[in-house]
């Protein structure tokens, strides 16, 4: 490590001074800890593996502003991008119905990541999922309605409150859960969501199973909802094909399954797009994996709020 006096010509000490320098984290968002320290967790049933599904109901503009960043599965072309527009809106009006019957073969009940615009365009869309007993999470505006640095509090504030109140009557349900669109925040986003009431935040992906926020609003937790395995970073940004994608998600619970055994439960979230994962010649690579995963036993299908909850009872 250098020492001051090996600094250039003309830069002053100031320039090597950081306020934060220190042993730990350069936030305080949430305590520092070792997974395979943690007190064990059993789900309910003596369920060695929760089973967490996650489609996401998103909208897209067309006209889309991409501020501060195009978010995944943006509009790629000159406007009117209508390629990539209906690519997208093919997951709203077939590809969803194809997870919702592979779901329902296996007796999975998903938690919906849903945009307000999906509700406000297609109420029957967000009915079809409250009718087969989906947890509905609140996904922000939209997708071109990004939570970031730039963003003024006031205006992040009526964001957040404008999609829960949508979201909130157009689903009967106290939408517990929020996913921001494309995992953004701004340094007052988890503050703002504590104190609307949420329970949990889909938006880091640094563990495997629930851990507390420590927000200045509310109680929030962070649930494990994983970017590495979902079927868009799979099939749309690396490249791999339907079996590597089934493959993957087989080979996350197998490890997660063998942990649970001697570490206590764990978490097998599964992220999809419905215009990604809902096309003809890829629906039977999830079937497959769901398969995998439901023929072992100790496996709990459940809801995010439902795998909180029983996380929370197993910390007393």
């Amino acid at each position: 490590m250098s020492s001051p006096q090996d600094k250039p010509a003309g830069v002053g000490a100031e320039h090597l001074a950081y306020p934060l320098r220190r042993y730990g984290m350069d936030h305080g968002h949430y305590d520092w800890s070792m997974l395979p320290r943690r007190k064990p967790v059993v789900w309910p049933g003596e369920a060695r593996v929760a089973l967490w599904v996650v489609p996401a109901l998103e909208w897209f503009p067309l006209d889309m502003k991409s501020v501060p960043f195009k978010p995944p599965g943006a509009m790629m072309t000159a406007y009117p991008d209508l390629r990539h527009y209906t690519l997208r809106d093919y997951g709203n009006r077939v590809g969803i119905f194809r997870i919702m019957q592979a779901l329902e073969r296996h007796g999975i009940r998903a938690s919906v990541a849903v945009n307000a615009a999906v509700a406000v365009r297609y109420p029957a869309l967000v009915k079809e999922c409250t009718q087969r007993g989906w947890e509905v999470i609140a996904n922000g505006l939209d997708m071109d309605h990004l939570h970031h640095a730039g963003l003024d509090r006031a205006t992040e504030q009526q964001q957040i409150d404008q999609t829960l109140e949508i979201l909130r009557r157009a689903s009967g349900q106290a939408v517990r859960g929020w996913l921001s669109p494309a995992k953004s925040e701004s340094a007052s986003t988890l503050e703002l969501l504590g104190a609307a009431g949420l329970n949990y935040v889909c938006d880091w992906v640094n563990d495997d199973m629930p851990y507390a926020l420590h927000t200045g609003g509310g109680a929030l937790h962070a649930m494990p909802h994983p970017i590495d395995i979902d079927d868009h970073t799979i099939l749309v940004q690396n490249h791999h094909s339907e079996d590597d994608f089934r493959d993957q998600l087989c080979d996350q619970f197998d490890l997660l399954y063998r942990e649970s055994a001697t570490e206590g439960g764990r978490v097998m979230a599964i992220s999809l797009h419905p215009w990604v994962i809902g096309q003809p010649y890829r629906i039977g690579a999830l079937e497959e994996a769901l398969q995998h995963m439901v023929r072992h036993k100790g496996v709990w299908a459940a809801t995010g709020s439902e795998i909180l909850d029983a996380w929370k009872a197993a910390q007393v």
